[in-house]
């Protein structure tokens, strides 16, 4: 005899994506040339995160840590990102896609978020992430 309720709050309890985009008036050269910068890495990961190659580790001064999973220059980032220890590892990816003109359009995809997490806060923190990116460019 299989438990009805129990299957039925495991297939409730799925996993949360955030996306969020931002047009900025930068080439996508100068988009990946920022991002590869101490400070274009701290305007998307928050202080002290710095982003390496494929494999490196990074941490944020607020706790938030991860591991960097692909590198594509000019087109992708992708990295884990735990909100602070013993959190479940979620996954970012930073897509650069070209826009009209000088413009890039800046999509941040943040997939596997628990469903207890709070996605409007999650929201909150790429939305000005991508604000400092804009302006620091």
């Amino acid at each position: 005899m299989t438990d009805q309720g129990a299957s039925e709050s495991l297939e409730e309890a799925k996993d949360t994506t955030v996306v969020v985009t931002r047009s900025v008036s930068q080439t996508v050269k100068d988009v990946w040339k920022l991002l590869s910068t101490k400070a274009g890495a701290e305007a998307l990961l928050g202080p002290g995160g710095l982003l390496g190659d494929k494999g490196d580790s990074w941490h944020a001064n607020d706790g938030s840590y991860g591991v960097v999973r692909s590198y594509h220059p000019l087109e992708q980032i992708r990295f884990s990102w735990h909100v602070a220890e013993d959190t479940p590892k979620t996954l970012v990816d930073v897509h650069l896609l070209k826009g009209e003109g000088e413009q890039t359009v800046l999509e941040i995809r943040h997939e596997h978020i628990p469903s207890y997490f709070d996605t409007a806060a999650i929201a909150k923190r790429w939305e000005t992430a991508l604000d400092r990116i804009a302006n620091a460019g």
